[in-house]
């Protein structure tokens, strides 16, 4: 299982150390396993950093499609409630990038008027235009322990095997990020 502390740690102090209090928050449809999880360990980081966390700013994907269209819709909601933010931490890459078009699409520069940050790191992230800062879920090494335990089930049945794994996340930063100009809530032009 991933260190979801840590994964909310990483992209809320990255935020925070660029300058940025008023962030909104894309959440994980209900039944997605990981939204619980994911969304409690936020709203922990979130506290013990001081940072108040406006409800007008957290929205919520619909909807069962793999698509961006998701995060797009989720973004349209973040910005009719015509509450100010500066970043926009998404559940997943791929409503990022439907976030991203949304931001655009009503005018907002990416990175320069909001940041944007991912989750998962998915191959695409890094191609997008600007590239996608991201918390990356180390897949692969998911996927080993996974199979090492399912073997050592295999191999041992019957026996009581309540092995837990936890991987560690990373910080990718790319362009979807930069800094806040203090006191003047307009976006420094240098990138972080």
């Amino acid at each position: 299982m991933l260190n979801h502390q840590k994964a909310a740690e990483l992209a809320l102090k990255h935020l925070l150390n660029l300058g940025h209090r008023q962030i909104a928050f894309i959440k994980g449809q209900e039944f997605s396993s990981d939204t619980e999880v994911r969304w409690s360990n936020i709203e922990r980081v979130a506290k013990q950093h001081g940072l108040q966390m406006n409800p007008s700013l957290v929205t919520q994907l619909q909807g069962d499609s793999p698509s961006p269209e998701l995060g797009h819709r989720a973004a349209r909601t973040l910005l009719a409630s015509g509450e100010p933010f500066t970043a926009l931490f998404a559940f997943n890459d791929i409503s990022a990038m439907g976030a991203i078009r949304a931001l655009r699409e009503a005018g907002r520069r990416v990175p320069e008027d909001v940041s944007v940050v991912g989750f998962d790191d998915i191959p695409s992230a890094a191609y997008q235009k600007p590239g996608l800062t991201t918390v990356r879920q180390p897949l692969r090494e998911m996927g080993r322990a996974a199979a090492e335990i399912l073997l050592k089930r295999i191999n041992r049945p019957g026996s009581e095997l309540h092995e837990k794994h936890t991987v560690e996340p990373e910080l990718v930063i790319r362009e979807t990020t930069c800094g806040v100009t203090v006191g003047h809530g307009v976006r420094a032009k240098q990138r972080r």
